[in-house]
């Protein structure tokens, strides 16, 4: 399924590109993400944790930039993993193309390619399109405090403070910001388009 999201950072698209080069800076920043194992050639050995409702989701595996187009501004990231407990298994490649907005800030354009299995895939793709906006906008303003501060996603740097993290993946507050969106796009349908002619 395709999942397309995007946000808005407070900095220059050259600040934001070169933060987002790093993975081992940005994990932090996705909530319930962490990488374990740095295994050469710019591949990391990770885990997921997030909880949906009363079911915890797992997910070891691993992940890697394999497109970086700086004329293009444009980066993908491929990341693929099994169930810690279960069957089941997430293949993702996120895209993101960054636009510059107005005031020197920056869009960032997403689009997640992700093909899921197991208890992951029995929310559906509403759900699952739901939550990933959920943790899209936290990793927003994660990405967005540490640039804002003078903080580096890594490459050794020095950092003016201590770089941010994401809050744990908590179920509830993921559920009911999911539920919610999910009820806005209800009314939306139903009471959003005009019936005049």
């Amino acid at each position: 399924m395709l999942i397309e999201n995007e946000f808005r950072v407070t900095a220059p698209v050259d600040r934001v590109w070169e933060y987002l080069q790093d993975l081992p800076g940005l994990a932090p920043c996705l909530p319930g993400a962490e990488l374990t194992d740095d295994l050469g050639d710019g591949t990391y050995k990770g885990t997921v944790v997030t909880r949906l409702g009363p079911v915890k989701l797992g997910f070891s595996g691993t992940a890697k930039i394999v497109d970086s187009d700086e004329a293009a501004r444009r980066i993908a990231i491929h990341a693929v993993g099994s169930e810690d407990k279960g069957k089941g298994t997430a293949d993702m490649t996120v895209t993101a193309a960054l636009v510059p907005a107005g005031g020197g800030a920056t869009t960032v354009k997403v689009t997640q390619d992700l093909q899921v299995s197991g208890a992951a895939a029995q929310y559906g793709r509403g759900m699952i399109s739901d939550v990933s906006s959920v943790l899209m906008k936290s990793f927003a303003e994660c990405i967005s405090y540490n640039i804002d501060s003078g903080g580096s996603a890594g490459r050794g740097g020095a950092t003016a403070t201590m770089p941010r993290t994401a809050k744990p993946a908590s179920g509830l507050a993921i559920g009911l910001s999911a539920t919610l969106m999910a009820l806005k796009r209800v009314v939306r349908r139903f009471f959003g388009s005009s019936t005049r002619p």
